[in-house]
């Protein structure tokens, strides 16, 4: 035994504790392997101070390396036990270091597609970055290379996502959870400014972009029928995942919404009319810093467990934060030719829209949005309205009833619905306290207008509750340009973007119609 292990045997416990913790807490990034010779140099000492004995100084190692206030804000106080946390801090090791190694970004057997391994990977590390402050994105990025498992997972000829395979046997790319949960990954790390703008990069990432945000017909951008205001279920069976050592049903967010957002913020400044004047979208990359970032992707995770949920629920709760709209957007929309899309929906493979021409323009919205709030008794039900809601309209008129007028004022607007006598009162977020105790919220409804190349528009949209799915018609004031509707979800809060597909008024809301993606973000 060694002169300095004897001296650390007659410390006092919370120092030598302390004295651990400082060896542990070397560097921010990577487990804490400096603590092994402390640990090594005598037999007191490692009893004193391993992981396994030592709950408390795990948990501090935890709070040092990973972030940990939006789990608590979420999970509940619970999870933050020295326990808990211990268990976790092993955990994410383990995975992180499976992500360093490229464990599982490649096809090395052929049932590993389906590896429950690779669930767990794609769900702690997508988890992880709602979570994120600061810590967790950096022990993802700069330890274990999660950019680099990425690049391989979708764009390596031997690439888990099996993306190279179903470009080689022109078949469409697996619409699954890990691709999904993958794709997601794959936007929340993006850093366009690192990518070259050049052709063989183009070719590159439009290959698995480009169809799965283009082809409305076989990727969904949500998981409950779009045409469905109130809907009861989810398409999809959520997935117990094991979370901070508790079980949490959660549905993973759809593949095509993170696809339209990165191939428009990779590929789409490359081609079309707008490349000149559009600069692109707002990538969480870019985000202004901030010492709660974790606060963007609260209507993100609430989704999530909202989805997972049998009924789904018929009021607001969580998944959109209210006031998100407010305000002016700048974006783009593409379309293809119609006769492409055409062949699209006969069926035909994925190359159609390889070898197919995507236009672009640029628009800008200007956005009010209004809600309606019901008193809540002491009984816990809500009661009080004047009349009853709004009624579910058309979806493809944005839910709204035929012949509904909308008189705006000061602070807010109102409603009136055919055969009904007393309208409705809605306000806009900076003139109700929405946040003050015993209200609901009722309904959301958004007006505004924008232009775009092709002139002039009114718009009037309506989220959805369960979800918070967004839709707007698109109506253009003068010529014959017609009514346009627009669905899609707003990915992130106040540094989001509204991303999703538009789709023409005349094919029936069961059909498959013509459709295009679009991407919106607040003007800065």
């Amino acid at each position: 035994m060694s002169t300095q292990a004897v001296a650390f045997g007659w410390l006092p416990q919370e120092v030598m504790e302390n004295i651990a913790f400082f060896a542990a807490t070397t560097t921010d990034i990577g487990p804490p392997s400096d603590l092994l010779p402390l640990l090594l140099s005598c037999r007191s000492i490692y009893h004193a101070l391993s992981l396994d004995a030592n709950l408390h100084l795990c948990a501090r190692i935890f709070e040092y390396k990973f972030d940990l206030s939006a789990a608590v804000r979420r999970l509940g106080q619970h999870i933050a036990t020295p326990d808990v946390l211990s268990k976790e801090l092993r955990k994410r090791f383990v995975y992180l270091k499976r992500i360093r190694a490229r464990t599982d970004s490649r096809i090395c057997a052929p049932d590993m597609s389906n590896s429950p391994m690779i669930s767990e990977l794609l769900w702690l590390a997508y988890l992880m970055m709602l979570e994120n402050d600061g810590k967790n994105v950096k022990q993802l990025r700069e330890y274990a290379g999660m950019e680099q498992w990425l690049m391989e997972y979708w764009f390596d000829d031997k690439g888990a996502s099996l993306a190279s395979k179903a470009l080689l046997e022109d078949v469409w790319l697996l619409d699954n959870e890990h691709n999904s949960l993958a794709m997601w990954l794959f936007w929340l790390f993006l850093r366009p400014d690192r990518f070259q703008r050049t052709e063989r990069n183009y070719r590159t990432f439009a290959t698995v972009l480009k169809p799965t945000a283009l082809a409305a017909n076989k990727y969904n951008i949500c998981h409950t029928p779009w045409e469905d205001f109130i809907p009861r279920s989810c398409l999809l069976e959520p997935t117990c995942i094991n979370h901070y050592s508790n079980p949490y049903q959660l549905t993973p967010p759809t593949m095509a919404i993170p696809a339209i957002l990165s191939y428009l913020s990779l590929v789409g400044p490359l081609v079309g009319p707008a490349r000149a004047v559009y600069k692109g979208l707002h990538t969480p990359n870019g985000f202004p810093p901030s010492l709660n970032q974790s606060l963007e992707w609260e209507a993100d995770w609430q989704r999530c467990i909202n989805l997972a949920k049998s009924p789904l629920a018929s009021q607001f709760s969580g998944a959109y934060k209210v006031g998100s709209l407010q305000g002016v957007w700048e974006g783009v929309f593409t379309y293809t030719e119609f006769t492409t899309y055409a062949a699209l929906l006969s069926g035909r493979p994925p190359s159609i829209l390889h070898n197919s021409m995507v236009a672009q323009h640029r628009q800008t919205w200007k956005l009010r949005e209004y809600y309606l709030t019901v008193s809540r008794g002491a009984d816990g039900i809500a009661g009080g309205l004047e009349s009853l809601p709004l009624s579910s309209g058309d979806p493809l008129k944005a839910f709204f009833p035929s012949g509904i007028r909308i008189h705006e004022h000061a602070g807010s607007a109102e409603v009136h619905e055919p055969g009904k006598i007393v309208p409705l009162s809605y306000r806009q977020p900076s003139a109700c306290g929405v946040e003050a105790e015993g209200l609901d919220i009722q309904d959301i409804i958004v007006v505004g207008e924008g232009h775009s190349a092709w002139g002039q528009f009114n718009l009037i949209g309506r989220v959805r509750p369960c979800d918070g799915f967004v839709s707007f018609l698109k109506e253009y004031v003068e010529g014959d340009r017609g009514q346009w509707l627009y669905r899609g979800y707003l990915v992130g809060s106040i540094n989001g973007s509204l991303s999703g597909r538009w789709r023409d008024t005349l094919s029936l809301p069961d059909a498959n119609g013509y459709e295009g993606c679009f991407v919106m973000s607040r003007r800065r």
